[in-house]
């Protein structure tokens, strides 16, 4: 059978498409004193994190907040990464998964975890393999650096949303949790997603903040009730609550706020902001 290679499509974009440039950007982000960890992993972390919120803008944008949740990540012991993002272009299937294939960066390959794929496709009846609407979306991708920075030899599990409503989050949540108990492998958890988009900072903030208490509080009703009362537009809800629900059957009991900032607190220009945060559940 065919090995897919699903090359980048926002390298050089999003994120520098040269290993050493990138390597220097992504460390960079992780020496950050005002929005990133201040360090470079590994961690001193001790505690067990079952998951976490990250965003994926441009790296000039978010990839100092987004260092946060990957440098508390960097010292647990997973072999496994399932990434969950939003489908930006409307293409392929609603719920898709990919099997039997590699992802590209500039930092090298990384295998597509078969094992855990093939699992969530028996297991969900909802998910499908469809590598197309993997094709073009960034969601996913600008997550890939980070993880080859941090734990090299992890596999992925890449899930791209076209439906992200509530059901659809309970239900790839509680699947992902059944998998996780079936599957040999250590498994973290990643919601991409971005918050508010394109409102003044002052109403991002205001927003961001009621939608952020929601997440921490694992109450995945809440955080929908949050979304639609509040009208925040943050673009990936779905892997959201899906990391929601998941992590709080595997046993998390709260989200834990790392950093959050909006791409005007980051560059200056405050009149159309998006909002960034990183988020672990513990």
């Amino acid at each position: 059978m065919n090995v897919i290679r699903r090359e980048p499509a926002v390298s050089g974009l999003f994120y520098p498409n040269d290993a050493r440039e990138l390597i220097n950007v992504i460390e960079s982000s992780f020496k950050d004193n005002i929005f990133g960890p201040g360090h470079l992993p590994p961690s001193s972390s001790n505690f067990k994190i079952y998951g976490i919120v990250s965003p994926h803008a441009g790296y000039i944008y978010s990839g100092a907040i987004a260092a946060n949740g990957f440098y508390e990540i960097s010292s647990s012991q997973f072999d496994a990464a399932i990434i969950i993002g939003p489908n930006h272009y409307g293409l392929g299937s609603d719920i898709a998964l990919m099997e039997r294939g590699k992802w590209i960066s500039p930092l090298g390959e990384t295998p597509i975890d078969n094992e855990i794929s093939q699992l969530l496709y028996n297991e969900s009846k909802i998910l499908n393999f469809d590598s197309f609407a993997h094709s073009r979306d960034h969601c996913i991708e600008v997550q890939l650096p980070f993880i080859q920075y941090i734990n090299k030899g992890c596999t992925i599990v890449p899930i791209i949303l076209g439906r992200q409503d509530e059901e659809i989050s309970n239900g790839i949540g509680k699947c992902i949790y059944d998998v996780s108990k079936l599957a040999s492998k250590k498994i973290m958890l990643v919601a991409s997603s971005d918050l508010t988009h394109y409102l003044p900072n002052n109403i991002a903030h205001e927003k961001d903040k009621e939608l952020i208490s929601s997440i921490l509080s694992l109450d995945v009703s809440k955080f929908y009730s949050t979304l639609e009362r509040y009208t925040v537009n943050a673009c990936g809800y779905g892997a959201i609550g899906t990391i929601m629900k998941a992590t709080k059957e595997l046993g998390a009991t709260k989200g834990k706020l790392l950093k959050y900032a909006t791409s005007g607190d980051v560059l200056g220009d405050r009149s159309s902001v998006v909002g960034y945060s990183s988020i672990i559940f513990i």
